[in-house]
This record gives C-alpha cells, sequence and structure tokens, in this order.
C-alpha cells in the first residue's frame, strides 16, 4: 500500500468523491479515445497535417459522427468540471458519508448513461433525463455549499 496522508485518508466522504471523480475522468478518456477512433474510421480530421498523414488534404472536413463524439465530451466538460469543484468542497462540510455517496453515485451514473445515451443516439428523452438526474447533486451540493458559506461573505 501506498503511503497515504492520516488526515485525508480519514475523510471516507472524500474517500467517495475521489472514487467517484476518479470513474468519471476515466469515462472521459474513453469518449476521447471513442473520438479518435471515430475520426480514424470515418478519415474526417480537424488539422490538415493529420488528414495528410492519412490519405491527403481532402479529409480534412468534419462528420456528424465525429461531431456527435465531441459534442457528449463537451458536454461532460460543462458538466463533470463543476462536479469536481463542488464534490471537493462539499467533502469538506462534514456530510453524512452515506449522502454523499448517494450525491456521487447519482451524479456519475446519470453522467455514464448520459454518454451512452449521446454516442448510442438512444431515444429521447433518455440523455435528457440522464442529465437532469445528474444536475441534482450538484444544485444539492452547490446549495449546501452557499448555506455553509453565506456567514463568511
Amino acid at each position: 500500500r501506498a503511503a497515504r496522508s492520516p488526515k485525508m485518508m480519514e475523510n471516507k466522504v472524500f474517500l467517495s468523491f475521489t472514487f467517484y471523480s476518479t470513474i468519471l475522468i476515466l469515462k472521459m478518456y474513453v469518449v476521447a479515445i471513442i473520438t479518435g477512433q471515430v475520426r480514424l474510421r470515418k478519415k474526417a480530421f480537424a488539422n490538415p497535417e493529420d488528414a495528410l498523414r492519412n490519405g491527403g488534404l481532402q479529409f480534412c472536413r468534419e462528420d456528424p459522427d465525429v461531431e456527435r463524439c465531441r459534442r457528449a465530451h463537451c458536454n461532460d466538460m460543462e458538466n463533470i468540471f463543476p462536479f469536481l469543484f463542488l464534490g471537493a468542497i462539499y467533502s469538506l462540510l462534514d456530510p453524512s458519508p452515506a449522502v454523499a455517496r448517494i450525491h456521487f453515485l447519482t451524479f456519475c451514473v446519470g453522467r455514464i448513461i448520459h454518454t451512452i445515451a449521446y454516442l448510442l443516439r438512444l431515444r429521447a428523452p433518455t440523455r435528457s433525463v440522464a442529465y437532469g438526474v445528474a444536475q441534482l447533486p450538484c444544485f444539492s451540493m452547490a446549495l449546501q455549499i452557499l448555506l455553509a458559506t453565506t456567514p463568511y461573505w
């Protein structure tokens, strides 16, 4: 086992947050890899040098499937990065470990379903519902952070 910082490793909420955050970051890497694979398969490159290396300048073009992957990745950045901030601060507020785990799990599962729905073109409103469900714990954490910090503004 690696050496641990005792204070940080005693915080069960932070450990739970770290676990789910790492899952989400890995999911983002997977979407990036999928995007690259779709680019190669569809021969649709964003940069001339990549197109030249893979058949010619005619392949420096957009493709709807590549753009779908890119939108899924951008949506992740728009939502997962704020979660990372909110979850880290929320973890410092000493919330119930069980309640915090529900917050983190709900967000993580919602984002995974959102990505699957996006990439596999699942029927509406699957993606929208997954998005909305994932936003609930973020709003809850944000509200709790604001309530805890309001006396200091």
